[in-house]
């Protein structure tokens, strides 16, 4: 019987960064993903990396650190992450004002700059301008997601991890301890286990009633082919609909129905973006709902419409263009503040989960994360 040393639960980008971290920094460590290379938040993010955003001396040095690694990562991981920084437009509706938004934004590590219609369209001529009453600007980075994610994973075999496709449907605990975990078909053992399963983090430890505050959240968007338009900028609103929506979907009033079957929490918003890739083609979206079923279902057909209603609005060329609808799950904890480290009153079980700006800062904790076990 193998019993490794590490074991992570979950292959998208906090995972896989972590058990690159782990691999090649502490070694004899197993991956287990149903499917790390679809499905999941990192394989449908719009791969922002928000380095402007730091509002406190500890999150401008993540900021530092994630944008110096993804610099580096495509040397590390001998792959191309298509890294590169963009113009990041955050629109503001003709029914906003554009200076009460502005002040979301004072405290940021780089001063945003408010544009007017003329200014905005300019640099994005998709635009619709009679939709906005302009635009915030901030210097952003961008990553190609699900490019950066496989040269993880790829380079964390390569330097001898090892990786299952399985769904871990237990964890297995004795005297307080984590010891392994229970798949369909087999049993894994290890001296430490990390949950970095997204979405399914909440459910997964709530099975052996260990409650942390992870949620999650339902999001949709379409993805296209490659298209011939060209997209300047990455496009996303100055009001954070979700932001919004996660606050109310976790004050005390709505805690307990998190824990019951098939129940919405908070009723769903839209966020209209769009960014596109090197290849050309786009992501559109989001549609975000708080329900308590992990695989509760939508309907795809109505959700379709949304999106395309609220895109064409701001990108009226964008409204009928060829896309495929697409559901994944978000984990999102309270305040921002992500679930990192040993779990309280449990031995072997560890949580890395619940981030916002992923992509940006889940590879500079990934390497603290490991810092601090090697300290210890």
């Amino acid at each position: 019987m193998t019993i490794y040393d590490w074991l992570v639960i979950g292959g998208g980008i906090t995972g896989a960064s972590l058990a690159y971290e782990l691999q090649s920094q502490l070694g004899n460590v197993l991956l287990i993903d149903p499917n790390p290379h679809q499905k999941n938040a990192t394989q449908y993010s719009y791969g922002g990396l928000p380095f402007w955003l730091g509002t406190s001396q500890e999150t401008r040095d993540l900021c530092a650190e994630g944008m110096k690694i993804h610099r580096q990562l495509p040397e590390i991981l001998d792959d191309d992450t298509e890294f590169q920084e963009i113009n990041l437009l955050l629109t503001i509706r003709n029914d906003e004002s554009p200076e009460e938004l502005l002040k979301n934004y004072q405290d940021c590590e780089i001063p945003p700059q408010l544009l007017n219609v003329e200014e905005t369209c300019e640099l994005e001529p998709l635009l619709n301008p009679s939709a906005i009453a302009g635009a915030i600007y901030f210097p952003h980075g961008h990553i190609n997601p699900k490019k950066t994610n496989q040269a993880y994973l790829k380079t964390f075999t390569r330097i001898g991890g090892t990786t299952h496709e399985e769904a871990v449907n237990t964890l297995l605990t004795e005297n307080e301890k984590v010891v392994g975990v229970q798949t369909t078909n087999h049993t894994y053992y290890a001296d430490n286990i990390v949950v970095c399963a997204g979405g399914f983090t909440r459910h997964l430890l709530q099975q052996v009633g260990i409650k942390i505050p992870v949620y999650f959240t339902h999001a949709e968007l379409l993805e296209t082919p490659p298209l011939k338009l060209n997209l300047n900028s990455l496009i996303m609103p100055a009001n954070d609909q979700r932001l919004t929506l996660e606050r109310e979907s976790t004050t005390a009033e709505k805690e307990l129905l998190w824990d019951e079957s098939e129940q919405e929490i908070a009723s769903a918003v839209i966020d209209p973006g769009v960014v596109q890739f090197r290849d050309r083609h786009l992501c559109m979206g989001q549609i975000t709902r708080t329900m308590s079923d992990p695989n509760a279902e939508v309907d795809p057909a109505s959700s379709q419409s949304w999106l395309r209603q609220e895109i064409g609005k701001l990108l009226p060329p964008l409204k009928n263009v060829p896309a495929q609808w697409h559901h994944c799950l978000i984990a999102f904890t309270p305040n921002s503040q992500a679930s990192v480290g040993k779990v309280d009153d449990y031995e072997g079980i560890y949580v890395f989960s619940g981030f916002t700006s992923t992509l940006l800062f889940a590879p500079p904790l990934a390497k603290r994360f490991v810092a601090s076990i090697k300290s210890h």
